[in-house]
């Protein structure tokens, strides 16, 4: 199947001016045209863009990004660094994971601090912080039950 620039923008929600970039970049290099010098994509593009976006999700710069492809179209002589790569990235990905878990745990606790403070009328319910401490933030070495 082929697809346009405007269907691939929707399908994938990336802006046209990032898929041009992309190609410009070199990170599409499969990306046909017509006889007009318009793009047209097909399934394989598709899943070079899923595959481009999940790693750029993961904070990976493009230019890691295009030597993955790069290492890609060299074949399986290159398996070895892909794999690599991809270790790499796995484990920077699971410490934002971590990173982004503590943040919604203190985020939630100031969350169900906030609203059993407004059922109450004040920020100084007995205990308050401590309970919802516990709560949310025990897996968190160090414990800001402050308010602030």
């Amino acid at each position: 199947m082929n697809y346009s620039i405007g269907d691939i923008s929707k399908m994938l929600d990336i802006s046209i001016s990032a898929l041009r970039y992309y190609d410009k970049e070199g990170l599409l290099p499969l990306v046909n045209r017509t006889s007009g010098n318009v793009r047209v994509f097909d399934d394989t593009d598709v899943e070079c863009l899923k595959m481009i976006e999940c790693l750029k999700n993961t904070g990976m710069p493009l230019k890691d990004i295009k030597q993955f492809f790069q290492w890609c179209e060299e074949g399986d002589t290159t398996i070895d660094q892909r794999y690599e790569l991809f270790l790499r990235q796995r484990e920077k990905t699971e410490k934002q994971i971590s990173l982004l878990q503590n943040a919604l745990d203190r985020i939630n606790y100031k969350c169900e601090f906030y609203r059993i403070s407004k059922e109450n009328g004040t920020t100084n319910v007995p205990g308050l912080r401590e309970e919802l401490a516990m709560k949310f933030l025990n897996n968190n070495a160090e414990k800001d039950v402050t308010d602030k």
